[in-house]
């Protein structure tokens, strides 16, 4: 389907997008705080480049909280990106390391072991 689209052909290696995912979401479940504070730092640096596109502080204020809401929401998915990119090194490194069966192995368990720490890190802190 995509060939009749394209005049070229690319191979995308499902392995390795695969691992890559798998890595970066054990790093996303394992470093929480980290991905909270890249969530509230994007977000902070979006509302104030979209403060800079108005002329006008009424203007500016009439459409505030759809904004905010927007950006949080483009600030979460944007937090991503780094995870992703140490994801594929630590996928790239293991494949090197272990082998190329041992990286998908490694990060399901990865995963796992962020995932039990995560919910113990939550289960420990006090309620707010």
């Amino acid at each position: 389907m995509l060939t009749d689209i394209l005049p070229f052909s690319f191979d995308l290696d499902t392995v390795a997008i695969a691992g890559a995912s798998l890595w970066s979401l054990a790093l996303y479940l394992g470093f929480s705080p980290v991905s909270e504070w890249i969530i509230e730092q994007l977000n902070r640096w979006f509302n104030f480049a979209e403060r800079s596109l108005y002329t006008s502080k009424s203007e500016f204020e009439k459409t505030r909280q759809a904004r905010e809401s927007q950006n949080a929401f483009y600030a979460s998915l944007f937090s991503i990106i780094p995870f992703l990119v140490i994801g594929a090194l630590c996928n790239w490194g293991v494949e090197l390391s272990l082998g190329r069966s041992w990286a998908i192995s490694m990060g399901i368990l990865a995963c796992i072991g962020c995932g039990v720490y995560e919910l113990g890190r939550r289960d420990g802190n006090p309620s707010e």
